[in-house]
């Protein structure tokens, strides 16, 4: 039970690792001639997707460039599990861990895609996880990201942006932020 426990808690400080490094090294920038993510992400999501009214989907037909591709969730829990197979074989625990890895690691990547979802995506009527505190200021931290596509990398957990430098709380300048179904105020107009 204790190694579960600990391998769920390691599982999810190294899942926002991970997801700090994809976000801040691949996809804003091209990794080693790999620019799928890059142009996926940061030419074409954050040109749809602004620190304005535009934060939040304006045309039915750019829904499809909020979540990832399907197979990103697979990808990625599998390759962020890789090191739980040696640390498995290692402890003797060879099924254990990497199972309990694959599947902290896949539910970490739901939540990262459901927030994100939602962030671009709110329901007039609010769904439960819209009317939580911690989701709203995930929501202004991200919202943040795309005033400043070079801090808060993180979504789900920013525990990387603040060890890493990355994290800003406000913005430098006031700013007219998204309105509309979110909300949110508008500083400035």
């Amino acid at each position: 039970m204790l190694t579960t426990f600990i391998t769920v808690m390691l599982c999810i400080f190294l899942a926002s690792l991970y997801e700090w490094l994809l976000h801040r090294f691949v996809m804003h920038r091209p990794f080693f001639g790999f620019s799928y993510p890059f142009e996926r992400h940061a030419l074409i999501h954050h040109k749809i997707f602004k620190a304005d009214h535009t934060y939040h989907l304006q045309r039915e037909k750019d829904k499809y460039t909020i979540p990832m591709a399907w197979w990103n969730g697979v990808a990625l829990a599998s390759i962020a599990t890789l090191p739980a197979i040696g640390i498995g074989l290692w402890l003797g625990k060879w099924l254990s861990i990497p199972i309990t890895a694959f599947i902290v690691t896949f539910a970490y990547y739901g939540v990262y895609e459901r927030i994100h979802w939602c962030m671009h995506l709110p329901k007039p009527e609010r769904r439960v996880i819209e009317r939580q505190r911690i989701y709203r200021w995930l929501n202004g931290h991200h919202l943040l990201h795309h005033r400043y596509q070079k801090k808060n990398f993180n979504v789900v957990l920013p525990l990387w942006d603040l060890l890493l430098g990355t994290l800003i709380r406000r913005s430098l300048r006031p700013f007219c932020q998204a309105t509309g179904l979110s909300k949110l105020p508008c500083w400035s107009r």
